[in-house]
């Protein structure tokens, strides 16, 4: 890619990154306007405005942490001209450049991701403590 052409993929993903935190943020605040108990989530089988507000919460949780970690991190390295590699990789360069405060925490962000995806119907003590983990997290993403 030309720089003509990172450029413009950058301005995009920095475009798409910012509305992704927005929304991210909107449904942090509509999710946890009170504490995530156990027994919230397990009302989530009964309660269809609920669940799809966690639903959004888990979507856009992941769909933020994608977005930085996997398509705008490794295209801000490429434009400084720092080698791009595994997602490891990356994160710990990025935590070099201080981009990051803590590689290992983004890789800690990634598998509650995943466990929150997973655990979603599943267990509902796990679900709970999983998204109260998430809540505590947006920060970092945002």
């Amino acid at each position: 890619m030309n720089g003509t052409g990172l450029e413009a993929r950058r301005t995009f993903l920095f475009r798409v990154v910012g509305r992704e935190a927005e929304l991210l943020a909107t449904t942090d605040a509509r999710v946890f306007v009170s504490p995530f108990t156990v027994e919230r989530a397990r009302l989530l089988a009964v309660d269809v405005e609920e669940s799809e507000r966690v639903e959004a919460f888990v979507a856009r949780f992941s769909r933020l942490q994608d977005s930085l970690g996997d398509k705008l991190l490794p295209l801000l390295l490429a434009s400084l001209g720092e080698p791009v590699g595994a997602v490891i990789d990356n994160l710990d360069r990025a935590e070099r450049l201080g981009f990051l405060a803590s590689a290992d925490a983004w890789m800690a962000v990634r598998r509650l991701r995943n466990r929150m995806v997973h655990e979603y119907v599943e267990d509902p003590v796990l679900l709970a403590d999983s998204l109260n983990e998430g809540h505590a997290r947006v920060p970092m993403l945002l």
